[in-house]
């Protein structure tokens, strides 16, 4: 703050407050910035004040003669202690006197070209706007406009020279708000009905006919085109109801191949040239806040497309390096829809009469075991919204947070902090909660600490790697739980796969031939480990008459040639298929024992259990799929 007295006698207060200080249009500000302004002359702080109505003379003098009789302290810092200015006036009383422009940002409108430079988290999380674009100039708004860090984030992140201006006090965050609202509708408007293919062609002409395999980055990050091409990308994701997008090359020069991921199967989307590949990386990393400038190590991170897009999807991302410095890129689309209800996870009547049974009991472990990308967090959340009625006190944690519900506590952990699985737990048992949901128990403290919390009054859902529910109790063990604490704590495990829906519109229904009756058999009793021929002519004849017709034939619907329903695939949507391991004396004995998977799976069985197997060979029956499916998704 400025520590020297002011000139007598001080001026009187103009009519109009901070006239010829904030400027209020385009033009202003450049011809501030070039130096062509008329800017205030150079007072001393007091002086500035008074001609600018931001004090009173006396108030002035008052505060001289505090400085001269106290210990001296900076003239701006008695003017605030004693009342006699407002912090935001003396902000830009002191801009005025260093020369920098103080712009109002809800009077000047930002360059859409401009706004598309600094992501919405970026400016947010900076307290800056970009406002003006001219050539290699970017001006820029920020309440801290002598922050070096950020003018150097902002430097690196436009490969622009910055000019920044002080924003008005309490314009910014409002500004901000209308400024990525408005570029955003005219980007949404600009694709609404553009197809990739046009777009990619847009983009061919940016970077010309005469480019070669070293131009570097000839299409910015920033290009409109750019950004609706990506836009366009994941709208056509969510429309076609992926589950992610693959974007990958081989090499430097080889050309980028966009994939979706679509009821588990890939399906090329588009191709690009090689040079696109850069700008498209980037382009993606500044959706999601990701460093640019990074290509050597794996970046992860989120994307909230309703910033960008009508739909309100969240996406997961990961980059990866791989050889030549390239990176490929996996965007996970995350729909935050609200939670299936549990009827509606594909649970056949007895699994899902004893579950509810099981997620009835006031503590507990209950496990979802399964591969990546096989629905466990989706039934895990479906089991929270059973719970989830308002008398009880329920925490997750999760990595990432996929599905969002009213009434859960909901963390994102994160490893780099320090924020991890058993920490969160850890926390979770200090705040009282009668349900916890760990994302996923990756080791043994994590686990320990699970079964501790479930021997101590707490209801624990967590989640699993692994093929099936026997060999998730066997891997457990493995990892150095003590046995008798896990089989106290366990009340069941729930194994689970997707298969594919037969489409209903082109599926091709027709009579079971006996070949097709004999393959389900076998595959049914091989999975019970029961071969028998008496054991065959029962489940034979019990089909016949659940699911045969009035003759006893059974029907089976199959995939059909494809059709627009279901985009030429014969199949359409996803569901589960189950096997429900649910705790008892023999199953707590086999753990205390430290039992094999197969023991502990013969003894399951024995006890009403049916697998995976058997599961999606009944749903097979009902129509719902077909035994390619369930044999491609089930172990034997």
């Amino acid at each position: 703050m400025e520590n020297s007295s002011v000139q007598s006698p001080l001026p009187a207060c103009p009519p109009h407050r901070m006239d010829g200080l904030v400027l209020r249009t385009p033009a202003a500000v450049w011809d501030a910035i070039r130096g062509d302004h008329p800017m205030a002359p150079r007072h001393r702080l007091g002086e500035t004040l008074v001609v600018h109505g931001l004090s009173e003379p006396s108030d002035i003098e008052r505060a001289l003669t505090l400085q001269r009789q106290g210990q001296p302290r900076p003239l701006g810092q008695i003017l605030l202690s004693e009342g006699m200015v407002v912090e935001d006036d003396l902000k830009i009383a002191l801009a005025a006197m260093a020369g920098m422009p103080v712009v109002d940002c809800l009077a000047v409108p930002p360059q859409d070209d401009a706004v598309l430079l600094v992501p919405q988290g970026t400016a947010e999380r900076a307290r800056v706007l970009p406002l003006l674009r001219e050539g290699s100039t970017l001006v820029v708004a920020m309440e801290d406009p002598w922050h070096r860090p950020t003018l150097d984030e902002l430097r690196f992140l436009s490969n622009l020279h910055i000019e920044a201006v002080m924003a008005l006090p309490g314009t910014l965050a409002q500004a901000q708000a209308n400024a990525y609202e408005a570029v955003q509708g005219r980007v949404r408007a600009l694709h609404a009905n553009t197809d990739v293919h046009e777009l990619a062609a847009e983009l061919a002409v940016e970077l010309g006919p005469n480019h070669n395999d070293t131009a570097k980055e000839v299409i910015t990050e920033s290009s409109s085109t750019l950004v609706r091409l990506v836009n366009t990308m994941i709208e056509d994701a969510i429309k076609r109801n992926a589950s992610d997008i693959q974007i990958e090359a081989s090499s430097p020069h080889s050309k980028v191949l966009i994939r979706f991921r679509v009821d588990g199967a890939l399906t090329v989307y588009l191709e690009l040239p090689s040079e696109y590949r850069p700008a498209l990386v980037a382009r993606l990393k500044i959706m999601s806040d990701l460093d640019i400038s990074e290509r050597r190590k794996p970046q992860d991170g989120k994307i909230d497309f309703s910033r960008f897009g009508d739909a309100k999807v969240e996406l997961r991302i990961v980059t990866v390096p791989t050889t030549h410095g390239v990176e490929n890129v996996v965007l996970r689309l995350l729909s935050g829809a609200k939670p299936l209800p549990i009827e509606q996870i594909g649970l056949s009547e007895g699994n899902l009469a004893s579950l509810r049974k099981v997620i009835a009991k006031p503590y507990g472990l209950v496990l979802v075991c399964g591969p990546t990308g096989c629905g466990k967090t989706t039934s895990l959340h479906s089991v929270l919204r059973e719970l989830n009625q308002g008398d009880r006190k329920i925490w997750t944690a999760e990595d990432p947070i996929e599905i969002s519900q009213q009434g859960l506590c909901q963390v994102q952990v994160n490893a780099r902090i320090g924020w991890t699985f058993a920490a969160a737990m850890r926390t979770f048992l200090r705040a009282d909660p009668d349900v916890i949901m760990i994302g996923e128990m990756r080791d043994s403290e994590t686990a320990n600490i699970a079964i501790e919390a479930s021997l101590t009054g707490h209801l624990v859902f967590s989640t699993l790697h692994t093929n099936s529910a026997a060999e998730s109790i066997a891997r457990l063990l493995e990892i150095g739980l003590d046995p008798f604490n896990f089989s106290d704590s366990l009340l069941a495990v729930l194994a689970q796969r997707l298969v594919r829906r037969v489409c209903p519109s082109c599926g091709i229904t027709a009579e079971a031939t006996q070949t097709d009756l004999d393959v389900m058999l076998y595959e049914y009793l091989h999975s019970a480990r029961d071969t028998s021929d008496s054991s065959r002519e029962a489940l034979l004849s019990s089909w016949r008459q659940q699911y045969g017709d009035a003759q006893g034939r059974i029907h089976l619907r199959h995939r059909g040639p494809g059709c627009p329903t279901c985009n030429q695939r014969g199949y359409k949507g996803r569901m589960g298929i189950h096997e429900l391991l649910v705790s008892d004396d023999a199953i707590r004995l086999h753990i205390r024992q430290r039992s094999s998977a197969l023991e502990i799976l013969e003894t399951s069985l024995k006890g009403g259990m049916r697998t995976l197997r058997q599961d999606g060979i009944d749903k097979v029956l009902q129509g719902l799929t077909d035994v390619k499916e369930v044999l491609a998704a089930s172990n034997n």
